[in-house]
């Protein structure tokens, strides 16, 4: 339900960026992780993240005022992590989203550019945070499997009887989405197609949940790179919002061209009707990718529709109708 607006409203949501981003530098810094393992005084904590003594008082002081830290009535206090806070943003949390929390930090520093991009027309400029471009990276993957890990088998599941003995993931990460479609066919594999500096944490996944004999790893970048051949499904998940339409339907060719006759193309991401107002995640995700890729953005079913069947593709349906990034579109070769 959206807010009444007036004076108090409007400054409330300006201001939402502060305790953002106090929640957000403690996660680059993994203070819930260390205060975690071990309670510790600010002086303690600086020493161990190598940071100014003032400033860290100031942000571990900033966090218990927002209540996700207590502190001690010492002389010289300690700061100790709440144990629903720990559960989401420590590394070995058992609802940890630490990985989304610290990629929401590269999207902030992005979104912090958002006059200048709709000025330009072009992405804000890319800056790495405190974990560098390999940490940022790492963050990114670890995020996507953090939001899709606890929806993925149910929403795979959800899905029509899918008959298929190979399955294409794109863009696939570490395999959250290969695991449950796996699981649901046991007589089926797969092949995971992202990047070669992600494809050793697909390796390592696909050990822990057993698949290993089941899933190829293919290295490469799906835009530039040919795909793989001999699937009868693919999955494209998260992926078309982040390029434009022109994008989209090379990629759909490719697809294309890769599948086997009768093999289907599924397509998860988040929709918007033709308003492009709702459902309001749809219309504030567009920004997202208008501060962070050259032409992403979020789409209609019925452009995703013309963009499918104007590289061969036929009965475009859709399997799920969502308000978030899980609507899923299917369409046959």
């Amino acid at each position: 339900m959206k807010k009444k607006l007036n004076k108090e409203t409007i400054l409330e949501m300006a201001r939402g960026f502060q305790p953002s981003c106090v929640i957000i530098a403690a996660a680059e810094l993994d203070v819930f992780t260390i205060l975690h393992a071990r309670p510790m005084n600010a002086v303690q904590l600086a020493a161990r993240i190598k940071g100014d003594l003032r400033a860290v008082i100031i942000l571990l002081d900033a966090l218990v005022a927002l209540g996700f830290l207590t502190k001690s009535t010492d002389t010289e206090p300690v700061y100790r992590v709440p144990k629903a806070v720990a559960e989401v943003l420590t590394a070995g949390g058992t609802q940890s989203m630490l990985g989304m929390v610290c990629h929401l930090g590269n999207c902030q520093r992005a979104w912090g550019q958002l006059a200048s991009v709709v000025l330009r027309g072009k992405p804000a400029i890319r800056r790495p945070s405190v974990l560098g471009g390999d940490g940022d990276l790492a963050s990114f993957i670890q995020a996507m499997h953090e939001v899709s890990d606890p929806v993925a088998a149910s929403l795979v599941a959800s899905l029509d009887k899918l008959n298929f003995t190979h399955l294409l993931d794109l863009g696939g990460a570490s395999g959250t989405w290969t695991i449950p479609f796996l699981q649901l066919n046991p007589d089926a594999c797969a092949t995971i197609m992202d990047r070669p500096d992600v494809i050793p944490m697909a390796k390592r996944r696909m050990r822990k949940a057993g698949l290993t004999r089941r899933v190829r790893l293919f290295p490469g970048d799906f835009m530039k790179n040919a795909l793989p051949k001999g699937a009868d499904l693919a999955w494209v998940s998260a992926i078309v919002h982040q390029n434009s339409r022109e994008q989209n339907r090379r990629l759909f060719a490719k697809v294309f061209t890769a599948l086997e006759p009768g093999g289907q193309i599924l397509i998860r991401d988040v929709f918007v009707d033709a308003s492009r107002t709702r459902p309001a995640s749809g219309a504030i995700f567009a920004v997202n990718m208008l501060a962070n890729t050259p032409g992403g953005g979020t789409f209609t079913f019925g452009e995703m529709r013309d963009d499918l069947t104007s590289v061969g593709f036929s009965k475009v349906k859709v399997l799920r109708r969502g308000q978030a990034m899980d609507s899923v579109i299917c369409a046959s070769k």
